[in-house]
């Protein structure tokens, strides 16, 4: 699943706010908003922990030129048209666009800028449930009503997980539609505090000066005046928060809804995992702003006076969608892997996951197979604020007993550009074990679709960070294996001294080498450095 911005990110930290008087507040002298093009800024030159892409321009590759290597987006869809994207779209050299022919004869027909897996014949999958709705519906025929006292040892055993996630998908349940209420809450406490201030335009003076009646409708102004001191306006916020209301009600109508189940739109024979052939060619689909977001994070053409500045000007993007408004599928996971494999991908961006996994060996399958075709693979931890080390977070390259399948994977958690405790997302995964290590995923510009621009926060936005890093190394170190860029990553990220807040703590802080491998924040320059000595 992709969690982002309002939708994913937002809302548990809205709704926590609401519900514990907690808020957005940060320190006197934090700036109210993040410098421009900050994650590409550099720690001691700009005093913000950007990864120093300007720094590597300015003085490792001026003059340079390097042959862009391809990075494979698997994600939502991406905008192919936008204005700073379109010049960096990948494109089959061996297909003819729009011949209705298979002209490579990899079977997939007019795979022109990549591919949609979640495609049919007519139509491509918008929404679909979450995994445990689906394993859930998969368990209810043998053990819904099943006479237990007849049960064989293998049965008592299937039947104890069925109650497992019977207990999940009914928490699941119970979050969409609360989350649903909470914001129907703060909608109706904001359109009280503005009947009360009785102003069209509210100014952060009148939140100020309004008295609240009521302990919700005192925290829902702690929220309003934090987000406004931080730049929002008081229409912005509620703007916020009825999109909220738009998303959380579709995903209860969808994620947990066991009457529910788009398959059919694809067409194949869901059943059988090693099935390849199926989808369609639409790259774009229905909502395209999660993946055009993290397309232009890594590659928005740097130097035509539009836009953003990616952090890779050496990148051909590989379109792949697979991601629904829902939870991914393995399948749909594994052969978007393969196909960037076969199809000359350097780099893979992953910026999803989900807490439960269908099949995860025809994944692990296809991370072994990338690595067999020396592949890197960047994967987001995650935006539940929860350790990862002690909870499951699909896909993973580690084996039932947590050691790592493979050396070609990075996982990603998201830092900020907040100075200090705030230094890294609040909403972050993280995990000494599991987690490489951070990048910039807080108040990240990037492009959006119809040749826009906005600001998401998520660890789906750190992971790109990344991959604009390793596809800078690969372009210009063209040298250097997937494992060797993977341990550059590591060795030259910048140790972040400072202890943070722990993510879903109570004011728990704790040292980011305590919540990742590293200890540290990916640094294009020192990466970029180290690269250049490795390959010599």
């Amino acid at each position: 699943m992709i969690r982002i911005n309002i939708r994913r990110v937002a809302q548990p930290i809205i709704l926590a706010a609401l519900l514990s008087g907690s808020g957005f507040a940060q320190s006197a002298d934090t700036p109210k908003k993040a410098p421009e093009n900050w994650f590409n800024l550099d720690p001691t030159a700009d005093k913000v922990y950007g990864v120093s892409t300007e720094k590597v321009y300015q003085e490792l590759l001026k003059g340079r030129k390097a042959k862009p290597v391809i990075v494979a987006v698997i994600d939502g869809g991406v905008d192919i048209n936008h204005e700073d994207l379109k010049s960096v779209i990948w494109t089959n050299p061996k297909e003819i666009p729009n011949n209705g022919k298979d002209d490579d004869k990899n079977g997939y027909i007019d795979d022109v800028y990549g591919w949609d897996f979640i495609g049919g014949k007519d139509s491509s999958v918008h929404y679909d449930n979450l995994e445990v709705t689906r394993i859930y519906r998969s368990m209810l025929p043998k053990f819904e009503k099943a006479d237990t006292t007849k049960f064989s040892e293998a049965d008592k055993k299937e039947y104890a997980r069925f109650k497992e996630i019977s207990i999940a998908y009914e928490e699941e349940d119970q979050k969409l539609k609360g989350g649903y209420a909470n914001y129907q809450i703060l909608l109706d406490g904001l359109e009280k505090i503005k009947d009360k201030i009785g102003k069209e335009t509210i100014t952060l003076t009148d939140i100020q000066a309004y008295r609240p009646t009521g302990s919700i409708l005192g925290q829902i102004k702690f929220m309003v005046e934090n987000e406004m001191a931080n730049g929002a306006t008081f229409n912005d916020f509620m703007e916020m928060i009825k999109e909220g209301i738009k998303e959380t009600e579709a995903q209860a109508s969808y994620y947990t809804n066991l009457e529910y189940d788009p398959r059919s739109i694809v067409g194949d024979n869901y059943s059988d995992a090693k099935e390849k052939i199926y989808g369609n060619n639409d790259v774009v689909g229905p909502d395209p702003d999660h993946g055009t977001h993290v397309a232009g994070i890594i590659a928005a053409v740097r130097d035509n006076n539009l836009g953003i500045k990616g952090v890779s000007n050496a990148t051909k993007i590989m379109v792949l969608r697979v991601v629904p408004n829902g939870d991914e599928r393995d399948k749909d996971v594994a052969n978007s892997i393969r196909y960037a494999a076969d199809n000359g991908a350097k780099v893979i961006n992953m910026s999803f996951g989900k807490s439960y996994s269908w099949n995860k060996g025809v994944v692990d399958e296809a991370v072994k197979y990338a690595a067999s075709k020396d592949v890197l693979l960047i994967h987001a931890a995650g935006n539940d604020a929860q350790n990862n080390d002690e909870a499951d977070n699909f896909p993973n390259d580690e084996d039932d007993n947590a050691k790592e399948i493979v050396n070609n994977w990075v996982e990603v958690g998201a830092s900020s550009w907040k100075p200090g405790e705030q230094g890294i997302g609040n909403f972050s995964n993280y995990g000494k074990n599991s987690v490489d290590v951070f990048a910039p995923g807080v108040a990240i510009h990037s492009t959006t679709p119809g040749s826009k621009y906005a600001d998401h926060n998520g660890t789906s936005m750190a992971a790109p960070v990344v991959s604009g890093v390793a596809a800078l190394i690969r372009a210009y170190y063209p040298k250097l294996k997937a494992a060797q860029v993977k341990e550059i990553l590591m060795k030259s990220a910048l140790p972040y001294k400072e202890k943070v807040q722990v993510p879903g703590s109570e004011g728990q802080t704790a040292n980011l080498s305590d919540l990742s491998k590293t200890g540290g924040i990916v640094n294009a320059y020192e990466a970029l450095k180290m690269a250049q000595k490795m390959s010599k």
